[in-house]
């Protein structure tokens, strides 16, 4: 139990830390407020995972989830970090937005379990892909080194270190398998800071203030403000983040015999959605089941939902342990962009996955995939596009992931439900596990996978 639920920390590890390193690095934190904000995300990622996996009364879907900070909801929380004046205030309104859009999630939990029809793989696939095209700059941001004022910004040195780390993790990818295989990320981050030890660039001074035992004190950067433009970004991160869980938990139960019915998806979501509002409390993010641990599920065939509590148990001891939680902190930034460019590649790769199973053979589809794309992109490819309009609303526009994710859904309701025209794409209809996409296949409303 012990070594099982070690590997399921080790794959999502550097998943559950990239996005307090992203935001906490985009407020300005110090070193060691950096660390304060990783192990709290470490700790809240644990209490989350209790909640899947153990279940009380009826929050909880008792599978082996493992739990943790949701990729989508970073763009949208960068987005608020730009438009926030005082920087000081940044976390407290991402706070705030976070409980509000965990509470009324909470609440809409076993009616949004009946509104899946409405997201189909080419909505999710959409969406997925926006993730990971959003956090992609980040990554390169990263690879150019700690500080982009620095004369020494996007120096051979620095491109170098990043491109030594991203080539350690694919070929650890490639001839390794196994745990190793599942770890590669981990391993390559842990190599890249030692090969970065003779280049200067590896700073052990968060490890060394650190303390061994610790614990995120509630409100720790200022009590919740809310803002009603963030709070209305992280609702619809947190129907993003819904969607992706109620996916999840439909693949999972198939993997462990147990199939996900209505009640379980509504349980499971009350957990995601009571761990959202919880967690920052002790100053974490959002929360949502991670992915990459279902694949370790059907991979080692080991199905016990304790194994993944005990997961759960020592994500909240690493929180509980400053020194542990600030290791993260030594890890350049460098080597941080070479591994990110693999992470948040995965998650673009993932959403394209999805889109696989949308029927783009048909026009509708296709058109819903354009239009969403290219609006979800806006943000990046033309930063200044929404330069005209209000602070307030910037912090909504200027993510492509909320933008994208509502084109997308109001597409897909234009063209594939609201007067259902005789070209309508019966494959829009969710699939079930492992369901091929046929022309003779039938408009019956199923899970979405």
């Amino acid at each position: 139990m012990i070594t099982s639920g070690l590997q399921h920390v080790a794959a999502m590890y550097a998943g559950v830390v990239a996005p307090p390193l992203i935001v906490g690095a985009a407020v300005g934190l110090s070193a060691t407020e950096l660390t304060f904000l990783t192990g709290a995300s470490l700790f809240t990622a644990g209490l989350a995972t209790f909640l899947q996996t153990l279940g009380i009364w009826n929050i909880g879907a008792k599978l082996p989830f493992v739990n943790g900070v949701t990729f989508a909801g970073v763009a949208p929380m960068l987005a608020i970090v730009d438009t926030t004046k005082d920087k000081s205030d940044a976390l407290p309104i991402i706070f705030g937005a976070i409980i509000v859009a965990g509470v009324l999630g909470f609440i809409a939990a076993p009616f949004f379990s009946k509104l899946v029809r409405f997201f189909p793989p080419v909505v999710t696939g959409t969406v997925i892909t926006l993730i990971g095209i959003s956090l992609l700059p980040v990554a390169f941001g990263w690879a150019q080194g700690p500080n982009p004022t620095a004369d020494d910004y996007g120096s051979t040195t620095y491109l170098t270190l990043a491109a030594i780390t991203l080539v350690i993790v694919l070929v650890l990818r490639r001839f390794t398998r196994g745990f190793v295989k599942q770890i590669a990320v981990l391993i390559g981050l842990v190599l890249g800071t030692l090969i970065a030890i003779p280049f200067g660039v590896t700073d052990f001074s968060p490890v060394a203030d650190a303390s061994i035992v610790g614990f995120p004190t509630p409100w720790h950067f200022g009590a919740p403000q809310f803002a009603l433009a963030a709070i209305v970004s992280m609702c619809v991160v947190m129907v993003v983040s819904m969607t992706e869980s109620t996916a999840d938990m439909l693949a999972l139960g198939e993997i462990v015999d147990r199939p996900a019915d209505e009640k379980t998806i509504a349980a499971g979501l009350r957990a995601d959605t009571l761990g959202s509002a919880i967690s920052p409390l002790f100053n974490g993010f959002m929360a949502s089941a991670f992915a990459q641990n279902i694949g370790l599920v059907a991979m080692t065939k080991i199905r016990s939902r304790f194994v993944v509590a005990c997961g759960g148990g020592f994500l909240v001891l690493m929180g509980l342990c400053p020194m542990a939680a600030s290791l993260i902190a030594v890890v350049p930034r460098p080597v941080l962009g070479g591994a990110g460019v693999v992470l948040f590649g995965s998650v673009a790769a993932s959403g394209i996955q999805t889109l696989v199973k949308a029927g783009l053979e048909k026009d509708n589809n296709v058109l819903i995939l354009a239009v969403s794309l290219a609006v979800g992109i806006i943000p990046i490819s033309a930063p200044e596009f929404y330069h005209a309009f209000p602070e307030t609303a910037k912090i909504i526009l200027d993510s492509g992931i909320s933008t994208g994710c509502v084109t997308a859904v109001l597409l897909n309701l234009i063209f594939n439900h609201i007067g259902k025209g005789s070209d309508a794409d019966d494959v829009t209809a969710p699939m079930e596990p492992g369901e091929e996409i046929s022309e003779s296949r039938t408009t019956k409303t199923v899970p979405v996978h």
